[in-house]
């Protein structure tokens, strides 16, 4: 919606990297704040705050009248939005044995991945019928409606949850030894301690290349294909959406691959490491080939459907990282540190890309291509084996 958005409030391109950056910005800030939030008062809570202050923000674009109102509830949503992240890492950690993980996070980001095909096509064709305001009202009242279902279904943890029976509660704390009550009153370690260890680096270092392999195209396809193809908004709504696809099957295949590896060997680190591995050289290879053969709109989606396919086969086993190495009063912390420096990533590239992409956006990605290499080798060089820090 932003070229018609951007034009109905006199804004600029420059006025839009300002704008998603401060969005990121808050975003990063937010992953930290929400992670250790999450650790502190659970999940349950967790998502509930961050989802009401999520939805009234995207509800209260409608009233925006310029550059500072946006900026204002962009700065809300991106704190708030953070908060799905390592709130989802930490849900994970509660509701899954080790080995079902990475493909609990692989069908939580596939659900993002299919939102992602969705939104385009809904909101491209709720802006036609009704106009970016209504969209964003019409958005907004559905966050608010999400929170119904969540206390119904989400009402304590499996141990004590009402619906779980006694064989599904052994099966989900498989390979977990029942907390004592000396172990629930300890507090987690603070940020200072979850940074004493090489391998809280590793999960740090490695979102810090990672993110913005997503982000630029999350960010800066609908302008790409604006610029490079003079697409409308109906145009983009009809094709962004289709790399989205290839990121949902990824956020499956990775998890179930490292969840098949670590049944079949007994060993966490080796299916983390695999996955992470093959997701890579997807990656690579995909990045190169939007330089040397995307020269036309669909060979372009085709091709990032590949790209953002790796994306998610790695991410979600890369983000279960947090609970492979720290205990559950941690999860969240490491999670979303991993999250923020990830997303300092993210404005950064965000910063450049207008001053790089001026003539062809392939320096852009020749950057991020580098990075893939860099995250995967900070997996191996900072976490010699994937499994719990001492503490």
């Amino acid at each position: 919606m932003w070229p018609a958005m951007g034009k109905d409030l006199g804004m600029s391109d420059a006025d839009y990297a300002l704008i998603l950056n401060l969005f990121m910005i808050s975003y990063a800030i937010g992953q930290s704040v929400s992670g250790k939030l999450f650790d502190k008062i659970g999940t349950r809570l967790g998502f509930v705050i961050a989802i009401f202050v999520w939805s009234l923000s995207s509800l209260f674009h409608f009233a925006v009248k310029g550059l500072l109102s946006l900026a204002f509830v962009r700065i809300t949503l991106g704190i708030s939005e953070a908060g799905n992240w390592p709130g989802a890492v930490k849900s994970n950690s509660e509701w899954f044995p080790l080995q079902e993980r990475a493909i609990a996070q692989g069908i939580f980001n596939a659900g993002a991945s299919i939102g992602s095909i969705i939104a385009p096509l809904f909101i491209s064709a709720m802006f036609v019928a009704y106009g970016w305001k209504t969209t964003f009202i019409i958005i907004g009242a559905m966050g608010l409606l999400w929170i119904i279902p969540w206390l119904i279904v989400f009402k304590k943890l499996p141990k004590d949850h009402p619906w779980i029976t006694e064989e599904e509660k052994r099966h989900i704390l498989d390979g977990k030894a029942e907390a004592t009550p000396e172990e629930e009153a300890k507090k987690g370690m603070s940020i200072t301690q979850i940074l004493s260890h090489k391998e809280s680096w590793g999960v740090i270092i490695c979102r810090f290349f990672m993110e913005p392999i997503w982000w630029l195209f999350v960010g800066w396809m609908p302008l790409y294909l604006q610029k490079t193809y003079g697409f409308d908004v109906k145009q983009i709504g009809l094709f962004a959406w289709v790399p989205y696809v290839g990121a949902a099957l990824g956020s499956l295949a990775g998890g179930w691959y490292s969840g098949m590896i670590i049944a079949k060997t007994k060993s966490v680190d080796k299916g983390r490491k695999q996955a992470i591995v093959i997701a890579g050289i997807i990656m690579f290879l995909g990045l190169m080939a939007t330089i040397f053969f995307g020269d036309t709109p669909t060979k372009f989606v085709i091709i990032v459907s590949f790209v953002l396919f790796g994306f998610q086969f790695a991410i979600g086993n890369i983000q279960t990282l947090p609970s492979d190495l720290m205990d559950k009063k941690s999860v969240g912390t490491l999670a979303g540190l991993g999250g923020s420096i990830g997303v300092i990533s993210v404005i950064t590239m965000n910063f450049l890309i207008p001053v790089i992409t001026k003539t062809s956006y392939t320096p852009a990605f020749i950057i991020i291509a580098a990075f893939v290499p860099l995250g995967v080798l900070s997996i191996f060089a900072l976490i010699k084996k994937i499994r719990p820090v001492n503490t």
